[in-house]
């Protein structure tokens, strides 16, 4: 290994004064940083922020990511680790989480959202328990809770609803 009075040389298996490093120690990532028109080599341990260590028989090197928005990868298509305001879902960056998932913002990450079924038929039109005597009253849909979400502080859409209707029979059989 040349060292030599020139820094950028550390770790190389072969430099040269205006390239850099052309082959690295057996375990460091060859990277070709780019400054301006010019361009050198250089043997890390790990690569810098927006790409990923790819090792081969003949050399290891740091190779870019692939995918927008992304600050660090774990391989060409798969984000760890999306820029700030990006959330991070199935390897990839959204600046904001798709449907039936929900942001966890402490993590910046999507994850499964709270998943409700279909709204029933509405409910029979009533006031104080009774379906007459009055001229207006309540009816009421509801749903389910199908899958509870990832996480206990995302929170499920409402279940229940109600909305003012007409009775049917304004004045109850009887006088009751």
């Amino acid at each position: 290994a040349s060292y030599g009075p020139n820094p950028i040389c550390k770790g190389c298996l072969s430099c040269s004064k205006d390239n850099g490093c052309i082959r690295c120690q057996h375990k460091l990532f060859f990277f070709l940083r780019r400054e301006g028109m010019r361009q050198y080599g250089e043997c890390l341990h790990s690569c810098p922020s927006g790409y990923y260590g790819l090792r081969t028989p003949d050399m290891n090197r740091c190779s870019r990511c692939r995918i927008e928005n992304c600050d660090s990868c774990f391989s060409r298509d798969f984000c760890t680790k999306c820029k700030a305001g990006f959330y991070s879902h199935r390897g990839r960056c959204f600046r904001g989480c798709p449907p039936g998932f929900a942001a966890l913002e402490e993590l910046m990450e999507c994850v499964e959202g709270c998943e409700v079924g279909q709204w029933s038929e509405w409910g029979t039109c009533s006031r104080n328990n009774k379906t007459c005597g009055f001229k207006w009253g309540l009816e009421t849909r509801t749903r389910q809770i199908v899958k509870k979400p990832a996480k206990d502080t995302i929170p499920c859409p409402t279940i229940a609803e109600s909305r003012r209707c007409k009775m049917v029979l304004r004045h109850c059989p009887g006088g009751k």
